[in-house]
């Protein structure tokens, strides 16, 4: 199975869903306690709440394996992109802080090197690539990088999480004109009920502050937001049509921005 899918961008803007994966490789459910074997900390439905993609015609790469096997999100060296609790290149933990291993079947030094050169490598290498030639052909590239998660994780933060949460390296992976715009349009999802924050809990991670590099014509910013937006956070994790029709306008909204600012600039 290839590591993640690809389409290419047609407009300067490619979409990064790297925690949509549940593709596990060959024994590894079996090292897994019975809790992680349902893949729980997924961010879920995200090609199916961004349906419109293609149609905007913006690109898209998807992790196909779970988090579990490896953040794609991560520095390959596994330095802690937050203070305090956070989750690692190759967790060992679920999100709530219980084993995520059987005990003794965690992987070791060996095992988190093959699954770098296996899985995150061709990932960061094909993100470069296509952020290359995009900013070729239109002189700016942006790169949204789209999450989701639980409202309520008390290990990694306080309370409920605001549905919208905009991460753009405290501005420093962006345009700032680009950025307000973008919070303009998480602003507007008030009038829907949905709440946001910028540079909150979530300031964008691995791949924001990597390829956000604005003074090189690369743009890049992470929305994660929260699930209960567009489905259900118990298992099993079903998608809600009717939550996500209300979420979906804002998405695109915040999607057509990305390509309207990335072309007035070119």
């Amino acid at each position: 199975m290839e590591v993640f899918a690809f389409r290419a961008a047609r407009r300067p803007v490619l979409v990064s869903m790297p925690h949509v994966g549940t593709a596990l490789p060959a024994g590894f459910a079996e090292r897994l306690v019975p809790e992680a074997q349902g893949l729980p900390d997924t961010d879920w439905h995200l090609p199916r709440l961004y349906d419109f993609l293609e149609e905007v015609g913006v690109g898209l790469i998807q992790g196909r394996f779970s988090r579990y096997v490896i953040d794609l999100n991560r520095p390959s060296n596994d330095t802690p992109l937050y203070a305090g609790a956070t989750t690692g290149l190759c967790p060992t933990t679920l999100f709530h802080g219980a084993p995520l291993y059987n005990a003794g079947a965690e992987p070791d030094a060996a095992e988190v090197a093959e699954r770098v050169a296996r899985y995150w490598t061709p990932y960061h290498e094909a993100i470069e690539a296509e952020m290359t030639r995009l900013r070729g052909q239109f002189g700016r590239a942006v790169l949204f990088d789209a999450h989701s998660i639980c409202s309520v994780v008390p290990r990694l933060f306080d309370g409920r999480l605001p549905d919208l949460n905009l991460g753009t390296n405290d501005g420093r992976s962006l345009d700032a004109a680009l950025g307000d715009r973008l919070a303009a349009v998480c602003a507007g999802a008030g009038a829907d009920g949905f709440t946001h924050v910028r540079d909150g809990r979530f300031k964008g991670g691995h791949i924001t502050r990597h390829f956000g590099r604005p003074a090189e014509g690369w743009h890049a910013v992470q929305l994660e937001m929260t699930q209960d937006s567009y489905m259900r956070e118990d298992p099993p994790f079903p998608f809600d049509e009717a939550r996500a029709s209300r979420i979906r306008p804002h998405l695109r909204r915040f999607v057509e921005t990305l390509v309207d600012w990335a072309e007035r600039r070119a």
